[in-house]
């Protein structure tokens, strides 16, 4: 037995819905046989299920459904007049389509009955002279209850398909949005209400008050949710008429149709993503020829895949062309007045492949049908963001491009820290978040150091940026730290668009999920702002727009760094600072073992039961792919502990869209010191020694360790 798919499921529960509403008609249509309209009616609905059972392969349900649209495509045109004997056949029709779908929905396929007679009836009643039917031979008999209450006659039994799911209207499910929004409004001031008081009764009342919303909340932001499939389905077709219309040949591969997301967020990205498609085909995969002269598969490849991480979705869109080719980006930015040549020569690869992002900007020698008027990749960075979304480029010169986007799931309702600043609150969307930073006393006082003329602060020796909310709202300015007048520094740390910068508040209060409210018309043009919400003691609390804030302080520059001067982000770090920031660990029974910070791109934990084995190296499932894994305690040949932890530490290594893990025992710090490297004695997967923090301390040889693995691994560094 065969469980049928979710596009046979689609199809038997939209067809069940219109063989009832058939029942109806047929009889009705036999009081007023002149009733067009009813007759074309069910025309469509028959012709529909012929057209689907066709592209599903169930032949006999479609070979039944194809010579009853025949006759009442006679009927509908006025050839035919209805009468009893043909109503007669056209219901035994619905019977027998009705017959099909259940022996459809039970074993996934059509079985073994026949239905000759009841197809030679309705072939013969095409005939207008035709009066009357022989009688009805008795139905396949049912193999069980629930093919007998397949038919209208055939007894109770356990509902079908269409029974299990009903159809509710987009504009009902707003509105239960919205009222779901306001209770959890209220139960957010409740619960403030309730931290006040010692009445446990009200308090433990309150805390199941406030499960039931969130199970609530949850439930109906299920309803909402649909899969991307729903927007990726027309792209085969899009793909296909693209690339002949560029003499190109295109093939297209799909993961992850089933990743759902808010039905609001999925319309917001259509466009989007139709852009980038466009994009690539257009700009991106070559034609033929120069595929082949450049080695490659004559056809292109363009992939989209789409899993959730992190509470959010990440889509991520592959070429297999040419990638962007920097040096024609380079000149077209500062031919089109975009970016200077003094800022071009100081930009880096990454830098100047965001420059197609860039409003205006283009590289297409002509201006076509399907591209050169600067206008796509600038929707789709601009749309994206709207959403809260970020986007991100792996470029691969030669080889193709990623484009990655990463957008929330919803925007109804979010988490949000809420933080003080001039008396005020407001809310920070926690999708932006990245950590928080509270320096106190003398601390405080010196942290800040000016470059110039812009604030920044050294976080694990990384110059940060930072933006005084005050000062920024065009509020009472935020107090500068000066030891006299502050006690303390509360900087949030934040991300706008690749940029991190410090947000300096007066306070941070606690993270909460809030309601997105719009903004009212008289702020609703001010770009620091992204909406508003209502907090549990019922005051309104403005949400800052954090690509905004990071625009209005030169972090991020308007435009997306159209201009001449580089964004702050950009600040050097100082080349006189005698330290290195590094990541300190365990590895087996010796000291204690050290990399650059910079070579780590992420930290993970993994179970033993997680690792598998591929290629003859262990590996685990990563992100939706597959990583190797390096154990660091054996390629060093040190010794094993007696007990080691069930959770290995892996220190991720990733370049572009390619990760390899180093597997250690204990992960004991990140440190800033001062590194002065020795060679002591030539140990294989050193580049040896150093004191940190008062310490002797092995650096690990990390591609020296990865390439043992995989030669190939920073192969595309030395081309």
């Amino acid at each position: 037995m065969e469980e049928p798919d979710e596009i046979t499921t689609e199809f038997l529960v939209e067809s069940y819905e219109n063989l009832d509403q058939l029942d109806q008609e047929l009889v009705a249509l036999e009081t007023t046989p002149g009733d067009t309209e009813r007759i074309a009616s069910i025309f469509r609905t028959i012709h529909t299920i012929k057209g689907t059972s066709g592209f599903l392969g169930f032949a006999e349900l479609e070979r039944v459904a194809h010579v009853g649209e025949n006759l009442l495509s006679r009927l509908r045109d006025g050839v035919l007049a209805l009468d009893e004997a043909r109503t007669t056949v056209l219901l035994r029709m619905v019977d027998a389509v009705r017959t099909i779908l259940g022996e459809i929905e039970r074993n996934g396929s059509e079985g073994d009955a026949r239905y000759d007679d009841l197809v030679a009836d309705l072939e013969r009643l095409q005939d207008p002279d035709a009066t009357d039917a022989p009688a009805a031979p008795p139905p396949p008999k049912p193999k069980s209850n629930a093919a007998a209450a397949a038919s209208p006659g055939g007894g109770a039994g356990p509902p079908n398909v269409s029974d299990s799911s009903i159809r509710v209207d987009v504009g009902l499910l707003d509105e239960l949005m919205n009222l779901v929004g306001e209770l959890v409004l209220a139960r957010n001031q409740i619960l403030q209400h309730a931290a006040g008081t010692d009445d446990t009764t009200f308090v433990s009342t309150t805390q199941r008050l406030s499960l039931i919303t969130t199970e609530l909340q949850e439930g109906l932001m299920k309803t909402r949710m649909q899969p991307i499939g729903h927007v990726w389905n027309k792209f085969p077709r899009v793909v296909r008429d693209l690339a002949l219309t560029c003499d190109k040949q295109v093939r297209i591969k799909m993961e992850g149709n089933e990743t759902e997301l808010d039905r609001t967020i999925l319309e917001a990205i259509k466009d989007p993503l139709t852009h980038v498609v466009r994009n690539a085909i257009d700009h991106g995969i070559e034609t033929p020829a120069a595929r082949v002269a450049a080695g490659k598969d004559a056809t292109g490849s363009l992939s989209m895949r789409a899993y959730h991480e992190g509470g959010q979705v990440n889509i991520e869109i592959s070429d297999d062309g040419a990638g962007v080719d920097l040096a024609r980006v380079k000149a077209k930015a500062i031919g089109q007045g975009l970016i200077s040549e003094e800022r071009a020569q100081r930009m880096s690869d990454r830098e100047l492949a965001m420059c197609i992002f860039m409003p205006g900007f283009s590289t297409a020698a002509q201006v076509t049908s399907v591209s050169g008027r600067g206008v796509g990749m600038d929707v789709v960075r601009t749309n994206i963001e709207k959403i809260g979304g970020v986007v991100d480029i792996v470029n691969r010169p030669g080889r193709g491009m990623t484009l990655k986007i990463k957008i929330p799931l919803t925007l109804a309702i979010i988490p949000a820290l809420v933080v003080g600043s001039g008396g005020e609150r407001f809310a920070i969307p926690q999708v932006n978040l990245l950590e928080l930073v509270r320096l106190e006393g003398t601390a405080a006082a010196s942290a800040v150091e000016t470059i110039h003329g812009i604030p920044v602060y050294r976080l694990r020796g990384h110059l940060l940026p930072l933006a005084y909310l005050g000062e920024q709202l065009g509020m009472s300015p935020t107090a500068r730290a000066d030891g006299d007048h502050r006690p303390a520094l509360n900087i949030v740390v934040l991300q706008a668009d690749d940029r991190s910068f410090g947000l300096v508040v007066d306070e941070v209060f606690d993270t909460e999920e809030i309601v997105v409210k719009p903004l009212g018309p008289e702020i609703k043009k001010l770009s620091t702002y992204a909406g508003t919400t209502i907090m549990g003691d019922g005051r309104v609390a403005l949400i800052l727009d954090v690509l905004g804030i990071a625009k209005r302080a030169r972090i991020v520059a308007e435009g997306h760094a159209r201009g001449g001067d580089d964004p702050p982000a950009a600040l050097p770090e100082d080349k006189r600072a005698p330290t290195r920031t590094m990541l300190l660990f365990r590895a087996g029974l010796e000291g204690r073992l050290a990399v650059p910070l910079d070579l780590v791109s992420r930290l993970e934990e993994v179970s033993e039961d997680r690792i598998e084995r591929a290629g003859g190296h262990h590996v685990v499932q990563y992100r939706g792919g597959i990583m190797p894994l390096i154990d660091v305690r054996a390629s060093l040949g040190l010794p094993a502990p007696a007990d080691p932890e069930p959770l290995r530490q892996v220190i991720v290594h990733a370049r572009g869209d390619r990760a390899m893990g180093l597997v250690v025992d204990t992960i004991v710090d990140i440190v800033e010191d001062h590194v002065d490297i020795e060679r002591i004695g030539g140990a294989p997967g050193r580049v040896g020694s150093a004191v940190i923090q008062g310490h002797v301390t092995d650096l690990v040889d990390v591609r020296g360790l990865i390439e043992r693995v995989d030669p190939t691994f920073f192969r595309e560094d030395a081309a």
